[in-house]
Formats: structure tokens, sequence, C-alpha cells
């Protein structure tokens, strides 16, 4: 009886040093099959990574040729040369975005690969865990006395002892292993959420980059069929485009003046006394970007005039929304492919002025509230409302400050 009670404790003493064995040494390090995968694919990451340098250096010398050309005088010649440069420089921003979509997509592939290697060693952890609570409640069937009485000396009782006091410290490090697996885990899941959304952006910026290639195009093909001309029919036509712009200028500006004489006089009105302070809002929503920026230096068309609004991109037939309360003091539409444009007076000394509409909503001395729609945008060449100067769908949107064009964005919720 005794020699199997004997034979029974040497048993899971065994069998708990083999297990004990086992697991200390178990996670030494990840599964190697999953960490060559996890190996190949950081490799191929690095290599984009050096690709995507490269083609940055590239844009960054773009950026200076451009910036060169925008200090130098504004002719045809070199608008057509600062197009040229930005046709180029941007389809290097679509090589350069398409490579940082494939770098994030092999990065979330490798982060895929840890999060499962990761779930791998928590179950193996636990189930190492389970065995390890399993046979320590079978040894703790067997009393202090019976392994004194059993044991041929005190020697093997104290190794008996000093097993299971292994045992109970490797089960506190497969805890803690487990506690940092989990953490690590939890840390991969959250970077793979942001991973995928930083994919999500850049696919949204590569649309962006396309339609701003399209319509550099556009303008490109625009300003080469001027160069065509001959001096004469080139000044002619320089001539009528800007008489046109400047004639716009003015009529707008005489009737800022008289659209606010008016509106003195009609002050004891009520719907006219609701006009509070101008605090603006985006009449269309600005998340596809914005294509030409207050006097912009890259404006294709600077060589007739400075560009006095800014072009936010929008789909054709978009709504436009009044930016805040005010007065419709002037309709220019006539319904063919010349400029269409809407004009709104406000209080504080502000107007609004809102190109290339293709359709119209409201009527002349109409009092229209912050958010109202008021029209559709325009602008795709050939179009409704589009005008001559233009490349592709967008709402052209002035702000003036007592007749004066004045930077929007100083005006506008921040992007």
């Amino acid at each position: 009886m005794e020699n199997n009670k004997k034979i029974k404790i040497k048993s899971i003493l065994t069998i708990l040093l083999i297990i004990s064995f086992i697991t200390a040494n178990f996670f030494i390090g990840p599964n190697l099959f999953a960490q060559k995968d996890v190996n190949e694919l950081n490799q191929q990451i690095n290599d984009k990574k050096k690709e995507i340098d490269t083609l940055q250096q590239e844009i960054e010398a773009y950026k200076e040729q451009i910036s060169n050309k925008e200090k130098e005088s504004k002719t045809l010649k070199n608008q057509l040369a600062i197009i040229e440069n930005q046709v180029a420089k941007i389809e290097l921003d679509i090589k350069a975005t398409e490579a940082r979509i494939e770098e994030a997509n092999l990065q979330i592939q490798s982060l895929n690969l840890q999060i499962k290697q990761k779930e791998g060693e928590i179950k193996n952890e636990k189930d190492k865990l389970a065995e390890y609570i399993r046979l320590i409640y079978q040894n703790d069937q067997i009393s202090y006395s019976e392994v004194i009485l059993i044991n041929d000396s005190f020697s093997d009782f104290f190794d008996y002892l000093k097993y299971t006091e292994e045992i109970h410290g490797n089960i506190k490090k497969t805890l803690d292993r487990l506690k940092d697996s989990k953490s690590e885990l939890e840390i991969q899941k959250n970077s793979l959420e942001e991973k995928k959304k930083e994919e999500d952006k850049l696919k949204d910026e590569l649309t962006k980059q396309k339609s701003d290639l399209d319509e550099k195009l556009g303008a490109q093909q625009m300003l080469l069929v001027q160069t065509r001309l001959t001096q004469r029919q080139y000044q002619n036509y320089l001539y009528q485009l800007q008489l046109e712009q400047q004639q716009t200028n003015s009529e707008i500006i005489k009737l800022e003046k008289n659209v606010r004489q008016q509106l003195e006089e009609k002050a004891k009105e009520e719907k006219f006394k609701n006009l509070g302070p101008a605090t603006l809002a985006w009449p269309v929503n600005p998340y596809k970007g914005i294509t030409a920026y207050f006097h912009d230096p890259g404006y294709p068309f600077r060589y007739i005039f400075e560009h006095p609004a800014i072009d936010i991109r929008a789909g054709q037939g978009t709504s436009i929304t009044a930016p805040e309360s005010g007065y419709v003091a002037k309709i220019k539409f006539k319904g063919d492919s010349s400029y269409a444009y809407i004009m709104l007076i406000h209080s504080d000394g502000i107007s609004t002025v809102f190109g290339h509409v293709s359709a119209v909503f409201v009527k002349e001395d109409d009092y229209v509230t912050k958010g109202q729609i008021i029209g559709n945008t325009g602008a795709m060449p050939g179009t409704v409302g589009a005008g001559p100067l233009t490349t592709g769908p967008h709402l052209h949107f002035e702000v003036r400050l007592n007749g004066i064009p004045v930077n929007p964005l100083e005006y506008l919720p921040s992007l």
C-alpha cells in the first residue's frame, strides 16, 4: 500500500516537473511559421516606405519648381508652365498615395497575423494553466505527513516542497504572461482599427487627387488652345475675359452700396429686423476639398485676374445653402452656358457671392434664412451657368466686406 502511494507521489512529482518545464519554455518565441510570414510582410513594408520616400523627394522638387514659377510674372506662358508642373506633381501624388495604401494594406495583413498568433498564444497559456491547476489539485489530495512517511529521507520531502514551490512560481509567471499577452492583443487590435481608418482616409485622398488631376488637365488643355491663337486673337480673347470679369466685379460693388441703402430704408419692416451679426456657415459641405484659394498663385486663370474667392469642390447639381440670413441682392442667370451667380447681402457689411450656379431657387428682393437652399452648383464646362473660366464642377464662393473681396476662410468655421 505504502509502495503504491510512494509511486503515486513520485509520478505526480514527475508529471509536475515535466509540465513545469514545458510551460516555462513553451513561449520562448512566437510560432516560427507565423513569424516568418510577419517578417516577410515587414520587409515588403520597408520596401514600400523606401518607394514612398523616393516619390516624396520628386514631389518636393516639383513643389519648388511650382513655387519659383508662381513668383514670376503672370503670363499665359508662365501659367502654362505652372499647370504642367502641377500635373506632374499630382501624378506623383497619386503614385505616392497608392503606395501608402499598399503599405497600409501590408500593415493590416501583418497586424492580422500578429493578432491571430497572439490569440493562439493566449489559448495555449490558458490550456497549460488549466493543466497546472488540475495537477495541483491532485497533488493537494496528499498531505505533507503522507509525503514524510512514504519518502525514504527528508531530502525527498524537501525535493517535493521545492517542486511544489517551483510549480506555483511558474503559475504566477504564466498568469503574468497571460496578462501581458492580453494587453498586447488589445494594443494590436486598436492599431488594426487605426490602420483601417488610415487606409480609408488615403482612399478618400486618392479620389480627391484624381479629381484634381482631371481639373488640371482640363485647365492645361484650355491654356494650350490659347497658345495656338494668333497674337491678335489671343489679345482680343484676353480683353473680352478681363472686361467681363471687371464688369461683374463693378456690378457687385455698385449693388452692394445700393442694396444697403435700401435695407436702411426698409429697416422698420419686420423681416429685416431679423438680421443679426453675420456668422457664416459653409454653403456646401467642404469635405471634398478646396480646389483654389483666395488669390491662389496656382489659379489657372491668374494671368487674367486674381482669384477673389475659394473654389469648393462639389458635384454638379449640389444644393447651395445660405451661409447666413440675408437679402437676395442680385441674380444673374440666363439659363445658358454664360457665367451665372447669386449675391446675398448680410449684416456687418458682409455680402456673399455664389458663382457657376446651374439652378436658382430664390428671386431678387427675397429674404432668406441661414441654411435655406438658394440654388445648385455647376461649373462643368459647357453646362448651364458655368461660364468660360472653369475646368470642373465646384462652387465659386466669395465673401465681400463693404463690397471688397476678402478671404472667405477667415469668416468660415475651420475645416
